[in-house]
């Protein structure tokens, strides 16, 4: 529809007549009900006992998981609105890597309880203002429930297993799993903190979950250039080359004509001469093994085969950087400018065949400063499951590690704040209160949530921890096998970095408080 204004009694069209445009309450409850329909999708995967979702795309490509960022960014969101609790999940995962579930459903239910401001007709300000100030205490609250105990090894054991508790990893292997991250993450600590980009995840397909184990260097998906190659060198000396390891080849179409099998000889002898030369050049660097990113002549590759040299071939650039960067080693452009000085090191590398799979492995020595998990599952699903669990366990473990503070999990730490919310709420004056309460009852959302992913009865769960946290406990919903209790999740080592529950809380009043502001959405042609 054309919108127009009036001057001097005759219309003036602002947009085209193509152009829609929403104002009022209308744009409001349109951008409101997007985002809990986002918040709602994600909804019933929160949580020990949280549903899959299996996402299916254009090209039949099939994506199993309860990873809400993952869960978001697969599904096709095109309201403008709903991509905005799309970007609080990828905020969430970029800043702590856990929690994005969380964010997504607070967040929606923020929105929930603006609508029905919005309907006792609360100005938009007035709800955005009540928030804000309702943020700041739930940040000063989860200060509160900050555990006084060091967060030691055993502290971030119970950190990964909660993170990965329901994530398709099930119960023992979360908590063998968390012993791997743990140990990943202590192995790149240092005196300046944790270098979280140091431990990578590489998964391969074979073996059952429980064989997951922790590489002290890196791993590549490579095969040696010749069968005959050793298949481990220990103390190893590595050149990392940028070389064609071949006969040269000119960059013009050219035809040499031979008149006699004389010349057909020498033309074949000095093809070999000079394969033979980069041979032997190699042979007699003192390398033990070599990484090129270009193609080997399987001449020369035979060659260094009876040298006992292990060689690589059609190394990707981003491999060659990551061997540069673990073994200590410089990446050289000509042969006859490789120098001793130029090697890198590692106690041990070795070619392992995973079915129709070769990987490289090199480990120890400078590469130590890098580590692996080398995740295994059965099928591509389930590794592709745990390498999203792993990489948020180690996310979380190295976030608790780097401020020292953790809090109760299981729903705990949002009735303590949303209790604390609601007792400063009636010290504020105005509607602005309503605000600040409505914030309260959205925290609710997330034991209730566990409450009815777990069978439980929502509205009684609520009452019961409710009860409990006004009686001086530490309340929480605490899923022990097949019991469902009400306890201190400290007890039952369920436990969250305090930075997750911030984040949350954060970037969910940002992404709330914008979409309430809104009342006038103009989409162009």
């Amino acid at each position: 529809m054309a919108q127009q204004r009036r001057m001097g009694g005759q219309p003036m069209f602002i947009l085209s007549e193509d152009s829609q445009r929403t104002q009022g309450r209308d744009a409001q409850s349109s951008n409101i009900m997007a985002g809990k329909a986002v918040a709602e999708a994600v909804r019933t995967t929160l949580g020990p006992r949280g549903m899959d979702k299996m996402l299916v795309d254009s090209g039949g490509e099939v994506v199993i998981t309860n990873d809400g960022a993952t869960i978001l960014n697969e599904m096709d969101i095109e309201h403008p609105a709903a991509q905005m609790l799309v970007e609080v999940a990828d905020s969430q995962e970029e800043e702590v890597g856990d929690g994005t579930t969380t964010a997504a459903v607070i967040a929606g239910n923020l929105l929930a309880e603006a609508e029905d401001l919005i309907e006792q007709d609360v100005h938009a300000t007035t709800i955005v203002e009540g928030y804000h100030e309702a943020a700041e205490i739930a940040l000063e609250a989860i200060a509160e429930q900050v555990s006084q105990d060091a967060v030691d090894d055993d502290v971030l054991k119970q950190v990964a297993e909660s993170s990965m508790t329901g994530k398709g990893t099930g119960g023992l292997t979360a908590e063998s799993l968390a012993e791997t991250v743990v140990e990943a993450i202590r192995h790149v600590e240092d005196d300046e903190g944790v270098h979280r980009d140091n431990v990578t995840v590489h998964t391969q397909i074979g073996a059952s979950s429980n064989a997951t184990e922790l590489v002290p260097g890196i791993v590549i998906d490579e095969e040696a250039a010749h069968d005959a190659m050793p298949k481990e060198v220990e103390d190893a000396s590595i050149a990392v080359l940028d070389v064609e390891l071949g006969v040269r080849t000119g960059d013009i179409d050219a035809e040499y004509a031979i008149d006699s099998i004389d010349q057909l000889n020498q033309a074949i002898d000095a093809e070999e001469s000079e394969v033979r030369g980069y041979a032997e050049t190699l042979a007699e660097s003192g390398a033990d093994v070599v990484f090129t990113t270009d193609d080997v002549d399987e001449r020369i590759s035979s060659f260094l085969a009876k040298e006992g040299v292990l060689v690589f071939d059609n190394v990707g650039s981003s491999d060659a950087r990551q061997i540069v960067s673990a073994t200590g080693a410089n990446r050289v452009g000509a042969l006859e400018d490789l120098e001793e000085s130029d090697f890198g090191a590692a106690d041990r590398v070795r070619s392992q065949n995973y079915g129709d799979d070769d990987l490289a492995f090199v480990e120890g020595g400078a590469a130590a400063e890098a580590v692996t998990v080398f995740v295994r599952g059965g099928t591509e699903h389930v590794v592709d499951e745990l390498e999203r669990a792993i990489g948020d366990a180690l996310d979380v473990v190295s976030t608790a590690l780097d401020s020292g503070e953790v809090v109760p999990g299981a729903g705990a730490t949002e009735i303590a704040v949303a209790d604390k919310i609601r007792s400063a709420a009636a010290g504020i004056e105005g509607r602005k209160q309503l605000a600040v309460t409505s914030f309260a009852d959205a925290l609710d959302v997330v034991p209730r949530t566990l409450a009815t992913n777990t069978g439980q009865d929502p509205i009684d769960t609520l009452v019961d921890l409710r009860a409990a946290h006004e009686g001086g406990e530490r309340a929480g919903l605490i899923t022990d096998g097949e019991t469902v209790t009400i306890d201190d999740p400290f007890e039952y080592g369920v436990v969250d970095p305090a930075d997750v529950k911030r984040e949350a809380i954060q970037s969910a009043t940002e992404a709330a408080t914008m979409i309430v502001r809104i009342d006038d959405v103009i989409a162009a042609e």
